[in-house]
């Protein structure tokens, strides 16, 4: 009698274990399956912004039905690197690495955010308030901020305004420094760290709105033409229903109560959907850029040159 009960007890301890080792796996298997989106954040979101951020994300895992994650990083090209490795699928990035060739390439134009109605905005070159300088010559032998090497408004365009002039940046300033920060930059130049800087306008008026007095400090002296707002991307090789859902909801936003919120927050109208072709200009002054300064380089080493010997 003790072995029949025993043999059951097996039995019934066989089905048990063999019925929690089944649910672990289910447990296991959803959990891979709920694996939060990741996506990329650069200095296009500024500290201003970042309370926003836990609230946006929840908002856009509850749009998609699943949990979505932000990944900040202080640079464009780590991002771009966790774009190109699949660590990410989503980021919100800048026009000049959009437009930069890549083989193969590995992301896609996803939506541009609309800002004062339209999906550009400007460089601003800027200088303290109570300083001379008047154009981005004025700032010869001077310091200079940039945002990130590869940012279209805090790079780009004041190296292609100088390489148009046969100059560099190297030979144009005295010093240059990254902040990887267009808010930073702004701060830069209204403590006067920096003579002038380069920053995306967006930042600069957001900023002007929410911190008057910092930005009180400074003074625009030029201001580019508009280009492609800086762009939200997709990793190629993501999946296409994801990749859907997240266009469908960003597009959305303008429509929707909560998400009108959270656009007032980011002060934008909404993302919408642009075609590639809106950052032909910033692609057309990259290859410009690319073509002078071998030109730029060789006229400042001869007026060097001629410099040294007059000495």
């Amino acid at each position: 009698m003790i072995r029949k009960w025993a043999a059951y007890f097996v039995l019934i301890l066989g089905t048990l274990v063999g019925a929690l080792s089944v649910a672990y796996a289910g447990h296991v298997e959803n959990g891979d399956a709920r694996k939060p989106i990741q996506f990329g954040l650069t200095a296009v979101v500024v500290r201003e912004n970042l309370r926003f951020l836990d609230q946006w994300s929840q908002y856009l895992s509850e749009k998609i039905g699943h949990p979505v994650e932000f990944v900040r990083r202080k640079s464009y090209r780590e991002v771009m690197d966790l774009l190109d490795s699949g660590r990410i699928d989503f980021a919100w990035i800048c026009g000049y690495p959009f437009i930069e060739k890549r083989d193969p390439e590995f992301i896609q134009l996803l939506s541009v955010p609309v800002y004062a109605g339209r999906p550009l905005y400007h460089s601003f070159i800027i200088v303290h308030k109570d300083s001379p300088y008047r154009t981005i010559e004025d700032l010869e032998d001077k310091v200079f901020a940039f945002s990130d090497p590869e940012s279209n408004s805090g790079y780009l365009f004041p190296q292609f305004l100088l390489a148009s002039q046969g100059k560099t940046l190297e030979g144009h300033f005295r010093q240059t420094f990254f902040t990887y920060s267009h808010a930073e930059t702004v701060e830069a130049v209204a403590e006067q760290v920096a003579n002038g800087g380069a920053v995306d306008s967006y930042i600069w008026e957001y900023l002007n709105d929410k911190r008057p007095a910092l930005v009180g400090k400074t003074r625009v002296i030029q201001k580019s033409p508009a280009f492609g707002f800086p762009p939200v991307v997709a990793r190629i090789g993501a999946d296409p229903k994801m990749v859907q859902k997240m266009k469908d909801v960003l597009l959305g936003m303008s429509n929707d109560l909560e998400g009108k919120k959270f656009l007032a927050g980011l002060k934008l109208d909404g993302f919408g959907d642009s075609p590639p072709e809106l950052f032909d200009s910033i692609r057309d002054m990259a290859a410009k850029t690319r073509k002078a300064l071998p030109w730029a380089t060789a006229a400042e080493r001869k007026k060097n040159e001629m410099a040294a010997g007059k000495e």
